[in-house]
């Protein structure tokens, strides 16, 4: 129980991945850990887009890219919203860090449970990155784009599905550090409050 406690307070995010493909095998568990996720009423509906190609990677950073720089942050929005926004507006933004793979996760529009079940299957897949030495980190980016036509239209050209949005997704590679392996110093907890009704 303690080590099954220690490996998930180690669990960190990765942002600067090596430019090394990630082996099919070690992708293939990802995304079993990730489809073993629980779901509500054991529906099964998060649709999993598994991206290694570096060319359509590339493509989906300038998309992303381009349509983040249009957006307007104001006073009040969520705090790494308005970080991406200002940063597409520079030259050099790439919203998934260059990772070997990108797992997008979506789910059906108007089921109630489609961000919970996306949540599970990503956190199940950052712990198993973890288990692989490998990296991992959950980006937002085409979920904030959810709605934004150009985005949708690219991810239903990957497989999206009509009816389906991007809830999350997960960039995943071999971590660029002195050691080869991901950082796993746990951070101290300064939020997430506990209330004990006994």
């Amino acid at each position: 129980m303690e080590n099954m406690l220690q490996f998930i307070r180690s669990r960190r995010s990765t942002r600067k991945f090596l430019d090394k493909p990630l082996e099919r095998e070690k992708l293939d568990m990802i995304l079993d850990a990730g489809r073993h996720a629980p779901s509500g009423g054991n529906n099964q509906l998060t649709h999993f887009i598994a991206i290694t190609n570096k060319e359509v990677l590339a493509e989906l950073a300038a998309l992303v890219k381009h349509e983040l720089s249009l957006m307007e942050y104001h006073e009040g929005m969520y705090k790494s919203l308005a970080m991406s926004i200002a940063s597409a507006k520079k030259e050099s933004y790439f919203f998934h860090y260059n990772p070997a793979a990108l797992v997008v996760t979506a789910n059906q529009r108007g089921y109630g449970n489609a961000m919970v079940d996306c949540a599970c299957a990503l956190e199940n897949m950052m712990l198993m990155t973890n288990a692989l030495d490998l990296g991992s980190c959950w980006i937002n980016h085409l979920r904030w784009l959810q709605d934004n036509e150009n985005a949708i239209a690219f991810m239903q050209k990957l497989g999206m599905a009509e009816g389906e949005y991007v809830c999350g997704a997960l960039s995943i590679g071999y971590p660029d550090t002195e050691s080869g392996l991901p950082a796993r110093t746990p951070l101290p907890r300064t939020g997430n409050s506990v209330t004990y009704i006994d």
